[in-house]
């Protein structure tokens, strides 16, 4: 089973839509963990009638404490071998989890990492990076994502598929602590345990860059140094088990430092709607 997992916060212009591409999956075998994060509009309702007509959809409603909380509630109750994360203002295509299942099976890899759709009003564009398709080693994988240690085709959780024993054992989460990036940690950590990580081009995703959101607010720059510099840490880490740190720590070094130029963008914090991407892309 995947366990399909969707935090909520007041996103009912966009919910009906992303909860029904998850409803028409071409692949079945699904539970639909959706946590309402103290939303102040419909969204509770509509979340509450995908669940009074589909047996698969699983309502969780909590008060207000942000998209890590929800994450985090989300694993901890899944009772999937797979993790896949979708985002409520977003959707994903009829086969995209069955494309996300059947590489992970087909290639004994611990993750599976796909291309997905940006929206931008009227423009969709395909987005990926990594030039090779199957199998790729964790070393391999690295050094791949340290031509572009800040792109978010690897930072985010939305375009990946996790197998769910990984994380129950090493008790891994998404960070309260961080105001973004929370899931690119969540990868680095991941990534510490994997054999291998599997790389498809078939998009498992639309993701919608909405005005409003963090690409609008303000983050602080103390909030930046402190997720970059958290960040920086396991890059570090994890590049030093694969003894590949000496060759790429000017890299590394330079994704911390580069907060100096970045103009990056803050959240209200119980907002849901923020990507990490938005801030790091």
């Amino acid at each position: 089973m995947v366990s399909i997992i969707v935090p909520i916060y007041n996103a009912e212009k966009y919910l009906q839509r992303c909860l029904r591409s998850i409803q028409l999956q071409s692949y079945k075998d699904i539970e639909v963990i959706m946590i309402d994060d103290g939303s102040t509009d419909h969204s509770g309702r509509i979340m509450d009638y995908f669940a009074a007509n589909d047996s698969r959809f699983i309502p969780i409603h909590k008060e207000n404490g942000g998209v890590s909380s929800c994450r985090n509630i989300g694993m901890q109750i899944a009772s999937g071998e797979y993790f896949q994360f979708v985002d409520s203002d977003d959707w994903i295509p009829a086969d995209s989890t069955k494309n996300l299942v059947e590489a992970i099976i087909r290639d004994e890899s611990d993750m599976v990492i796909a291309d997905f759709k940006r929206v931008i009003r009227n423009n969709i564009i395909t987005k990926g990076h990594i030039d090779r398709t199957g199998f790729l080693s964790r070393t391999e994988f690295a050094s791949y994502m340290m031509q572009a240690p800040a792109n978010f085709y690897y930072g985010v959780m939305w375009n990946k598929l996790y197998r769910a024993e990984i994380i129950r054992n090493h008790k891994l989460a998404c960070s309260d602590e961080l105001d973004w990036c929370e899931d690119f940690q969540l990868n680095l950590e991941y990534l510490q345990f994997v054999n291998g990580v599997s790389v498809i081009h078939e998009p498992v995703y639309y993701y919608v860059k909405r005005k409003g959101s963090l690409v609008d607010t303000q983050v602080d720059f103390m909030s930046t140094v402190r997720t970059k510099k958290r960040l920086f840490e396991y890059y570090k880490v994890l590049y030093e088990d694969l003894d590949l740190y000496e060759k790429h720590k000017l890299r590394i070094q330079a994704f911390y430092v580069e907060f100096a130029r970045d103009t990056k963008r803050k959240t209200p914090k119980n907002s849901l709607l923020s990507k990490p991407d938005k801030m790091i892309g």
